[in-house]
């Protein structure tokens, strides 16, 4: 049975080592473009080489995110930098994009593609079609229940990678736009603003419900004594998120997961080191939740007190005067420990001097009064949390600077005098045999066991350790020191070379038939009720009430399709839909920003093409005079020029947690929710209006959407 792998974050190099040292399988990491991690320190073009081979060397495979929404200006930049890691041997690239997806799966056959979770797939359909386009993996949304990925994997043969540890998007990912409508900053396109995590008012008709500000704030995923039933139905890859994380959570998260996993294995239940979960707290945490993984309770998800790290809780102030206080200690604390005081007003420090019956020392334990200065004065009872731990940190670098991860060897070496030195290894996969000169008889000392057994474990500048060793030697044979030394540094070097295997590169010319359409002048309208409404003004009526006469819109969220009619007329609002359907239209959220993804949607049956909110007039003229010279065709799009911003929908339903309806979100901007029967939605309480002859470019459709 094939192992599962644990898939680790990779912000920086720092990060990548502590992830491969720690025992990871795979890393994720992203470059300087196209990853949707933007603001993470990611790797220049050298540094992904770098990575790449040293990940390598260690069995560990290396998955590059290119999962931003793509304009047609960058495809040219976007194919470069995909063939340069084609050829640099990248295991795999992540894809958000579908126009993209369809482009990269046609120009190289040979680069493994894995779906992004911002492609929003949280359903068997989304997941097949994938598998129908020569996808190796689905990265499912983090929302996907555990009974529904069980059912995706009984019914589909593409594997699957699920989110297991670490920050939860309250967003289904892929389908939020809080961030680029509060200040132009793309989730999409890697650049979240972290919207969900600002304070708000919670607003029931006029009155403020909530004491706690951070309504949208999620505590982090941690599915540690779970992985076993992950392991049992199939799952291919546990992912922990963190690629904005340093590298001390890498190593400690992924720590903890392999001796979990481990366990698991060998032992057949999930052992939990209490002293690493701990450390990983201290380090970073916003509270734990199983998520909707394995918990569908909205109670159980949000931080609404605090959106940032909490830390481990070490004591409470007993006493405070002049910005000094005393603390009666919970849990030890060392010199160079963060705190961070719970008060009306929150106070941050370093610990660097503090004292217990005014004495200086340098460490103090649980049930210890320490007394220390801070910025502002404090209220007695307030709580100190530890936030970071200098100890820790300096732990771990000295684990992976003097304790390495290393590869285990079985070796043979055979000494026969008139026959040649020969040394064989193998890592249980990649197997190397040398031989060297043919050995005479000895003339004054013979060499021995001992002395060859000596020197083949000299390996302490290597990644590999000796696990297995036989030596057959003769008695009287002599073997040049020197030439034992040099035939063990080349079967080493070619044991890496190995070890760093070449993915073929081919590469070939992309190709699409796509349909043509001719040229029409045609607004069209989506409405919660016909109240009011000409319909003779209108092409296309759309609405997701079921109304007579009207284009059925179909929710965002859909756990399968077999209640909807295939021969019927849809506007869609997700990817799984497409494997489905067959009628249909598209919505914004398939998030469509370049001609490829026009072209690609159309060749699988799409009528009509709503761009993305994403999109401007400029933008838009340039994807069509791309898409008619690159294919001699007209598209079909539309462009909705009149709406409410719908900014995010979530699995976490704030009517429900509140049982209210209709709540108003209050920060920056005002926003309105909307509940259905498996998702909230959340749109912007502003109406935008785009005024543009969007019929002048090409376009063929222009939308209002009347009602929220």
């Amino acid at each position: 049975m094939k192992k599962i792998e644990l898939l680790a974050p990779a912000g920086n190099i720092d990060s990548l080592k502590a992830a491969v040292q720690a025992g990871c399988d795979a890393v994720y990491l992203g470059g300087k473009s196209f990853g949707a991690r933007a603001f993470s320190k990611n790797f220049s073009d050298n540094e992904l080489v770098e990575a790449i081979n040293y990940a390598h060397l260690y069995g560990v495979k290396v998955y590059v995110t290119c999962n931003t929404l793509v304009f047609d200006e960058e495809v040219p930049s976007f194919l470069k930098y995909v063939e340069f890691l084609h050829k640099n041997n990248v295991d795999a690239i992540l894809i958000q994009d579908l126009g993209m997806l369809d482009l990269v799966r046609k120009t190289y056959p040979n680069l493994e593609i894995h779906s992004s979770t911002q492609m929003h797939i949280h359903n068997l359909d989304g997941t097949k079609l994938m598998e129908s386009l020569g996808v190796k993996r689905v990265v499912l949304a983090r929302e996907t229940s555990f009974k529904e990925i069980k059912n995706i994997k009984n019914n589909s043969n593409v594997e699957l990678e699920v989110f297991v540890h670490g920050a939860l998007c309250v967003s289904y990912s892929g389908r939020c736009l809080m961030s680029y409508f509060n200040g132009g900053r793309s989730g999409n396109r890697g650049e979240c603003a972290g919207s969900c995590r600002l304070k708000y008012d919670v607003i029931d008709d006029g009155k403020i419900l909530n004491e706690d500000k951070y309504p949208l704030s999620l505590k982090d995923l941690n599915s540690l004594e779970r992985v076993g039933e992950l392991i049992d139905i199939g799952v291919s890859s546990l992912k922990i998120e963190g690629r904005m994380k340093s590298p001390a959570y890498v190593y400690l998260v992924v720590s903890l997961y392999r001796k979990a996993i481990d366990s698991y294995y060998n032992e057949g239940k999930v052992k939990i080191d209490k002293q690493l979960l701990h450390d990983l707290k201290v380090i970073f945490n916003r509270e734990y939740t199983r998520g909707f993984l394995f918990n569908e309770n909205n109670n159980d998800i949000v931080n609404a007190k605090n959106s940032n790290h909490q830390g481990v809780l070490v004591g409470n102030v007993i006493k405070s005067k002049n910005n000094n206080v005393f603390v009666k200690l919970e849990d030890s604390v060392e010199i160079g420990d963060a705190l961070r005081l719970v008060s009306k007003t929150e106070d941050a420090i370093i610990l660097n001097n503090f004292y217990i019956n005014k004495k200086l020392v340098k460490k103090a334990n649980k049930g210890d009064i320490i007394s220390f200065n801070t910025h502002s004065n404090i209220d007695v009872n307030s709580l100190v949390l530890k936030t970071s731990s200098k100890s820790i940190i300096d732990n771990i670098n000295y684990i992976i600077d003097t304790k390495p991860r290393k590869v285990p060897l079985t070796v043979t070496i055979n000494a026969h005098v008139n026959d040649k030195l020969t040394i064989s290894a193998t890592d249980g996969k990649n197997s190397v045999k040398l031989s060297s000169i043919v050995l005479d008889k000895s003339i004054n000392r013979p060499t021995t066991q001992e002395e060859l057994e000596e020197k083949i474990n000299k390996l302490n500048d290597t990644i590999y350790k000796i696990n297995s060793l036989k030596i057959n030697i003769d008695e009287n044979v002599f073997v040049p020191l020197k030439v034992f030394n040099d035939l063990r540094r080349e079967v080493i070097e070619n044991l890496n070379s190995k070890r760093l295997y070449n993915i073929e590169f081919k590469k070939q010319e992309y190709s699409i038939d796509v349909p043509n359409f001719g040229i029409e002048k045609n607004t069209n309208i989506l409405v919660n009720n016909l109240d009011n409404i000409d319909i003779n003004k209108y092409k296309y009526i759309y609405s997701a009430n079921k109304l007579n006469n009207t284009i059925l819109k179909l929710p965002g969220v859909i756990n399968n399709y077999d209640n909807y009619d295939i021969n019927n007329y849809y506007l869609i609002s997700e990817v799984g839909a497409l494997n489905k359907l067959k009628n249909v239209d598209s919505d914004f959220s398939l998030n469509v920003v370049n001609s490829y993804t026009v072209a690609f949607l159309h060749s699988l049956g799409v009528r009509k093409i709503t761009l993305s909110y994403e999109m401007d007039y400029e933008k838009t003229k340039v994807l069509i005079n791309n898409y008619i010279l690159r294919y001699k065709k007209h598209p079909n799009l539309e462009v909705i020029i009149s709406y409410y911003p719908e900014v995010m929908i979530t699995k976490f339903d704030l009517n429900k947690y509140y049982q209210k309806n209709g709540l108003v979100l209050k920060g920056n901007n005002s926003y309105i929710t909307k509940s259905y029967d498996n998702y909230m939605s959340i749109y912007l309480d502003k109406l935008f209006v785009d005024n543009n002859n969007y019929f002048d470019i090409g376009v063929n459709n222009v939308r209002i959407n009347k009602d929220i």
